[in-house]
């Protein structure tokens, strides 16, 4: 069966799952909506699928998912409209940047037993992947700390981060889903310090840009996170989990790995730019990985609790640095 798409957004990350759905054989991008017509007419043009109003896709008859790339603040609306339409969904993260929200969505998404799926792609990634089966074979022992950098290289503009949600909402709320997958147990506690050292535009804007956080599970197992607006050797991605028999770790990828040696010294090529080009098979592998869960072939994950409690994280964080303590997760989740 080949799955049939429409893409809801044309924009940056649009662009990037269009790439993906045109690429696997069992799917097919048949239209594409977005409020500036120049950007959908791009893809449409592209891929040889039609411009559609989102109403018209919503009622469509030959469309049986949806990948929802529009603005956060019309995500939780979405899911709820193409779940009731029967439609598979795939949103990208955050569902909302209200817990309440979010909860209510998915009470829907339940209710209508729709198909959910939420864009953390990183889980999807052939290196973290890889990390991930190792700590599932045994090979590192009990997992006991994880080490989380992610580093972007430039900040993004300052209107942005005013719609984002802040750096947790937006940047870390990949990190802390990549924490849960790699841990293995849910997190109890949140402490959190956050500083304003790339940008002063963006404290204005009342957000951060240089952030650093500390998990910790029940059990004591620890997660710490690194993130930077700013990383001026390119897109920063790294990994390391520590266990009772070894470590583990995924380094920095490259669009060519080479290194060269000479009477200079030994030089390598420069990291990826940023997620387009470092995550091109995260991305992919996401995307064939819903096809299944709408096909019935396989659950959905990440799923939309996934998603909500990644939010519920962003907000401890948030809660952390702003009353300086460690925050228990009960005290978000309740």
């Amino acid at each position: 069966m080949t799955l049939r798409f429409g893409l809801l957004g044309a924009g940056r990350i649009g662009k990037v799952h269009a790439k993906a759905i045109a690429a696997d054989a069992n799917a097919t991008l048949v239209a594409v909506a977005d409020a500036m017509a120049p950007a959908a007419k791009a893809i449409a043009d592209q891929y040889g699928c039609e411009v559609r109003s989102i109403e018209a896709i919503l009622a469509a008859k030959d469309i049986d998912a949806v990948v929802i790339c529009t603005p956060t603040d019309t995500h939780a609306d979405l899911i709820e409209a193409f779940a009731k339409a029967g439609k598979a969904i795939f949103c990208e993260k955050p569902i909302d940047l209200s817990l309440a929200r979010v909860k209510a969505c998915l009470k829907v998404v339940r209710e209508t037993k729709a198909v959910l799926m939420v864009g953390f792609n990183r889980r999807f990634d052939p290196h973290f992947a890889a990390v991930r089966s190792e700590i599932d074979k045994g090979t590192i022992g009990d997992v006991e700390m994880v080490t989380i950098t992610s580093r972007d290289p430039g900040a993004p503009p300052v209107e942005y981060i005013a719609r984002s949600g802040g750096i947790f909402r937006d940047m870390t709320i990949h990190d802390f889903d990549m924490a849960r997958f790699l841990l293995g147990e849910e997190i109890s506690e949140v402490s959190a310090m956050a500083s304003v050292l790339v940008d002063p535009a963006i404290g204005k804007a009342g957000d951060f840009d240089s952030v650093q956080v500390m998990l910790k599970t029940a059990s004591g197992k620890q997660a710490l996170i690194t993130n930077s607006r700013r990383a001026t050797y390119g897109y920063d991605q790294r990994i390391e989990v520590h266990g009772s028999k070894g470590a583990v770790a995924a380094e920095n990828q490259r669009p060519v790995s080479i290194e060269v040696a000479s009477a200079a010294g030994y030089t390598r090529p420069p990291l990826h730019d940023f997620f387009m080009t470092r995550y091109t098979e995260a991305y992919a592998a996401e995307i064939a990985g819903f096809i299944q869960a709408a096909s019935g072939k396989a659950k959905a994950s990440p799923t939309g609790e996934d998603g909500l409690i990644a939010l519920a994280l962003a907000e401890a964080a948030l809660k952390s640095v702003a009353e300086g303590r460690v925050v228990k997760m009960t005290e978000v989740m309740a």
